[in-house]
């Protein structure tokens, strides 16, 4: 088994999780966060105002899968998720060593 965690730009939220719908996940955790990459913030002006902006504000997924489904998971969220420009996110691929469905006590595989 395989845990996904991945940090897209907030808009791509919806297309993100339609693509994943369609390829058959069933579930996943969504976190609002804030963080920043090679983009380091950005600067905005507000009502005359310049401030800095040190975190950018991103979505963060993480989705327990098959290892026989991670690469297909991965290549769906960056083709979802992908605008071309600094920001489009990170995808971290992780092992999972064990799985419980809290309902019925099935583990592993069962359980996702």
């Amino acid at each position: 088994m395989k845990l996904i965690i991945a940090t897209v730009k907030p808009f791509k939220l919806d297309e993100v999780r339609e693509a994943l719908t369609d390829i058959g996940i069933r579930g996943m955790m969504v976190t609002e966060i804030k963080g920043f990459g090679t983009q380091s913030g950005h600067t905005e002006i507000y009502r005359g105002a310049e401030y800095a902006v040190n975190f950018v504000p991103k979505i963060k997924l993480e989705i327990a899968v098959s290892a026989a489904m991670a690469d297909q998971v991965v290549e769906t969220i960056t083709g979802a998720a992908r605008t071309g420009k600094i920001g489009d996110g990170k995808i971290f691929v992780l092992d999972l060593q064990q799985a419980i469905r809290v309902r019925t006590g099935e583990t592993d595989d069962d359980a996702l």
